[in-house]
């Protein structure tokens, strides 16, 4: 029996993250508990956690259990730190602009935001001030205390501070919501905490960095706010190699580099929807052939099912009740249900599955779909290529019997994992397991067996995984695959499903090899997912510099006289004839000029050829990688950039 069991009723024992027990005979606060640890760790701790909850360091520990000191060096720091810069963010604005209401500033990935009532606009010229401000009340080092109040105390406080909103957030709390506030000198805010002990621990590390409109509490029927967004991390080194990563995420950004590149755009009579001009549209149909040859070698069919299908389809599957509000749908006179644009595939897919009788014999069967799909999305949280409302997914459902599960989905991680390497993506893929989230629809025997299916695949497979307990799909649990680009950003891409409720809600059913009817396992698998999207993660990923294989235009073949334009056009022709994607410069610039001009739109290889080279049937070949200027015959030139053009999967063939 361990030592928190035995512990009396008036003595309380912790479980140290070591595992040493440290025994006390009354309740202990935080702060307590770190300085009977070590005299350097109480100065170093900054909150507690007790049993998985993150606590003030001034608050009492009333109970036993597993506890952890939080120091700058715990990956919670950097939430306590951002959540404090937001309250002290929301002081200095408040002093600087009197009259100002704050609303709500919680912490987000890599920073935090305040949303402010103020009837003159905030300017980025601002900022500077408001950072100076903020580095005073820092400076103060003034202790952050937590208050609990009663909701008649807190809504009379917040009355006379004139604080409309956080009354109105305090009327909405439940009744029995313990309702609490932290002070820092004299400025307070309602929150749940918990907080650094005081203002000068938060550090010097942050730096606004945008503004923005925000309806309050995110209804578009209510007032609009003024946003602040700012950074913050643990010390300067962090800051500063933040601030340059968002810098070159900033050239990176697929928006900036469709345009410099001549990719696609948008327009506003096409929400959503991407207008792919030639360059764009070339890289993505390479994308689409490579992926039909892949999953063509593993054994998949492929299907197209209709754009628009009776609501009932979607009723059947569940996704009407869930999804309903993101879908475009349809009203026609004289048809009894609504029509439905296709949110999925999966509905449509199970028809040509239905399509006739199903022998165990036949399974499994890999049907795959690059389904185009339209999901309605609000226009802020549009962004590009990364988040539209017509897109194309891979999409792909795998029917199997239960004793063919698991090795399905052990080929779908190997097959998921080759694509990424095929594409520079592989240096660091992170499955996420996620279970039954709260509210599922199926019978918890289903869900029981597909779990247990999905842990025993992550234990096959060689890729590092987590477990996302309660994040599953309401209809399956699921892995996600997610990666990392050259900035170290992550982004899920594929994600395969097992499936036990689709097939039942949608009588899909097989012969067995007893003769019965038995329900087959329905297995949704997505490799790029919105191949949109994926182009535009490639896009990032290599700042516009598509591997060869990939880029629109793979060569340019530039002269440096016009004496050379002959010859220039017959290697040309050889390179069309080589199946190259080539175009030619007979302009009458000078050659630094045309270099310049086609690096600057990432043409990977340059063909110059002037009248030395038409008479010993060469070219110089330029690179845009920055390697040595190299010449070669144009027999040995041509062969060696055939073989760069060829996709991965081809070269494996060869």
């Amino acid at each position: 029996m361990s030592n928190v069991a035995t512990a009396t009723k008036e003595s309380l024992s912790f479980i140290l993250p070591d595992g040493s027990v440290k025994s006390f005979p009354a309740p202990v606060t935080g702060s307590a508990l770190a300085a009977s640890i070590g005299a350097g760790l109480a100065k170093a701790a900054l909150a507690v956690k007790l049993n998985g909850e993150m606590r003030d360091l001034t608050r009492t520990l009333e109970t036993s259990g597993k506890v952890e000191i939080i120091t700058r060096k715990s990956p919670e720091a950097l939430e306590l730190i951002r959540h404090d810069t937001a309250h002290v963010l929301a002081e200095a604005v408040q002093e600087l602009f009197p009259g100002t209401q704050v609303t709500i500033g919680p912490s987000i990935e890599n920073g935090f935001y305040y949303d402010f009532a103020r009837d003159e606009p905030f300017s980025t010229e601002d900022f500077p001030k408001i950072e100076a401000k903020m580095r005073e009340i820092m400076q103060r080092n003034k202790p952050i205390e937590r208050q609990v109040l009663s909701r008649a105390e807190a809504i009379s406080l917040f009355e006379k501070k004139g604080e409309g909103y956080k009354v109105e957030l305090i009327r909405d709390l439940a009744e029995d919501q313990t309702i609490t506030l932290y002070t820092q000198g004299d400025w307070c805010d309602l929150c749940r905490g918990p907080h650094l002990p005081t203002t000068g621990m938060i550090g010097s590390a942050f730096k606004l960095t945008k503004l923005a409109g925000a309806y309050w509490r995110g209804d578009n029927k209510n007032a609009m706010l003024q946003r602040i967004y700012g950074t913050a991390w643990r010390d300067d080194k962090e800051l500063a190699e933040y601030l340059s990563m968002i810098e070159e995420a900033e050239k990176r950004d697929h928006r900036k580099l469709g345009r410099e590149l001549d990719l696609f755009h948008f327009q506003d009579e096409a929400p959503g929807q991407v207008f792919w001009h030639p360059n764009g549209w070339t890289v993505y149909l390479t994308l689409m052939e490579y992926m039909r040859r892949v999953i063509s070698c593993h054994g998949y069919t492929e299907i197209n099912t209709p754009q628009m299908l009776d609501s009932s389809f979607w009723k059947a599957s569940g996704h009407w009740d869930k999804y309903r509000p993101n879908m475009f749908v349809i009203e026609e006179e004289g048809h009894e249900n609504p029509y439905a644009i296709k949110p999925m595939s999966c509905p449509g897919g199970a028809q040509v599955f239905l399509n006739g009788s199903r022998s165990y014999r036949q399974l499994p069967i890999r049907m795959a779909e690059f389904g185009h799909v339209f999901r309605r999305e609000s226009s802020g949280a549009r962004h590009g290529l990364m988040r539209v409302q017509a897109f194309t997914q891979d999409d792909a459902h795998i029917y199997c019997t239960p004793e063919q599960l698991e090795d399905e989905v052990v080929a779908m991680c190997d097959l998921i994992q080759n694509v990424y390497a095929d594409l520079g993506l592989a240096d660091s893929i992170t499955v996420h397991f996620s279970t039954r989230p709260e509210q599922h629809i199926g019978t918890e025997e289903d869900w029981d067996r597909a779990e247990a299916a999905l842990r025993h695949v992550c234990e096959r497979i060689n890729m590092k995984w987590v477990l996302n307990e309660g994040d599953g799909a309401f209809y399956a649990p699921k892995l996600d695959f997610v990666i990392k680009d050259a900035l170290g950003r992550e982004w899920q891409c594929g994600t395969i499903q097992v499936d036990m409720n689709m097939p039942r809600r949608l009588a899909l059913s097989y012969i067995g090899e007893d003769g019965e009817k038995h329900v087959p396992h329905m297995i949704h698998r997505a490799i790029l997912g919105s191949i949109e999207r994926f182009i535009g993660v490639m896009i990032e990923h290599y700042a516009g510099k598509f591997p060869f294989w990939m880029a629109p235009v793979q060569v340019v073949v530039c002269t440096i006289t016009n004496e050379a334009d002959g010859y220039a056009q017959e290697v040309y022709q050889k390179l069309i004839k080589a199946g190259l994607r080539v175009q030619i410069d007979l302009r009458s610039e000078k050659i630094n000029a045309k270099v310049r001009d086609h690096s600057l739109q990432k043409v990977p290889a340059l063909f110059v050829v002037g009248k030395k080279e038409a008479e010993s049937q060469s070219v110089a070949i330029r690179r845009m990688d920055g390697a040595a200027q190299e010449v070669l015959s144009l027999t040995e030139a041509l062969q060696r950039l055939t073989l760069e053009a060829t996709p991965p999967d081809l070269v494996r063939k060869k």
